[in-house]
């Protein structure tokens, strides 16, 4: 079977197209408006039930969109419709099928260093595995996931009190950034990836229960992933802001605020009863009122 021959980025482009539907995606598009850049076309996902009432709501992309002024679709194949030179796809959702790819040229912002995660969470797999580092690449889009050549990347440190708010948040802005000053100096031949491959797939909500087996510093990156949670007397605890602190109990015993762990443990400091609000863990624990024989994860 033959490859299909992909259409490849001009150097200049002018009239760009735009894909994306998430908050994560909104920044890049403004960037580009405010750097002047003609988007005859937005392409995002469709309109959803959102929120208590149900009511339909546009992706935030596309709300952001109609508020530049752009014209916005659901349907993909619209992009073939419009005059540009090239598509910016940014955290889409939706596989663009190889037929588009042969005719529209498109680039994509990763928020990871490639070829390292790729895949669906590159942020939260970078800042859960511990990594020291992570970055933002533009790159061609093809045919298999997260595979293209690389126009160009940055690097950010990823600090040890990061959340994936605060990491994500930098990495959106410094994307856009680069995303900017690559189209405008021009986009020079890219490079194809190098490296040790892993892929980034979705956390799921098994993996944010708290094994309080594992160590406190592994802990903690769930905690600040957001999610978290753990068992108290049966019923869910999350846990939002802990501290690493020392100790020497069984894991998931309580001694005052501080958890022990399989290595050293952590301090309670934000926590969340099952159907009630976040609270200071001094305030759950004045009305829990845990004794020695409690263990968090039971």
């Amino acid at each position: 079977m033959t490859e299909p021959t992909l259409a490849r980025a001009p150097a200049h482009p002018k009239r760009l197209a735009y894909l994306g539907t998430p908050d994560v995606a909104v920044e890049p598009l403004r960037a580009l408006v405010r750097a002047g850049f003609e988007i005859p076309i937005v392409i995002s996902g469709p309109d959803k039930r959102r929120g208590r009432g149900g009511e339909l709501s546009p992706s935030p992309v596309k709300a952001a969109a109609q508020e530049l002024g752009l014209r916005v679709s659901d349907q993909l194949d619209d992009v073939l419709g419009v005059e540009i030179d090239l598509a910016v796809v940014v955290a889409f959702g939706r596989i663009i099928p190889a037929e588009i790819l042969e005719v529209v040229p498109m680039i994509n912002i990763h928020f990871s260093l490639l070829p390292k995660w790729r895949g669906a969470a590159p942020v939260e797999r970078a800042l859960l595995a511990g990594d020291s580092e992570t970055g933002v690449c533009i790159m061609d889009i093809g045919i298999e996931l997260d595979t293209g050549d690389i126009y160009a990347q940055t690097v950010t440190p990823i600090a040890v009190d990061d959340t994936l708010s605060s990491l994500r948040g930098r990495l959106v802005a410094m994307g856009s950034d680069l995303l900017v000053e690559t189209l405008t100096t021009g986009l020079a031949a890219p490079m194809p990836q190098t490296g040790e491959v892993s892929y980034a797939k979705k956390i799921s909500p098994a993996e944010l229960e708290i094994d309080w087996t594992l160590p406190a510093t592994t802990i903690d990156r769930l905690v600040r992933l957001g999610g978290a949670w753990t068992l108290f007397r049966g019923t869910r605890l999350k846990i939002h802001e802990v501290a690493i602190s020392s100790s020497a109990g069984v894991p998931g015993c309580i001694d005052g605020l501080v958890v022990s762990c399989g290595e050293g443990g952590l301090e309670l400091i934000v926590v969340q009863p099952e159907g009630k609000a976040r609270q200071e863990a001094t305030a759950w624990r004045n009305g829990a009122r845990p004794t020695s024989d409690d263990r968090l994860g039971q």
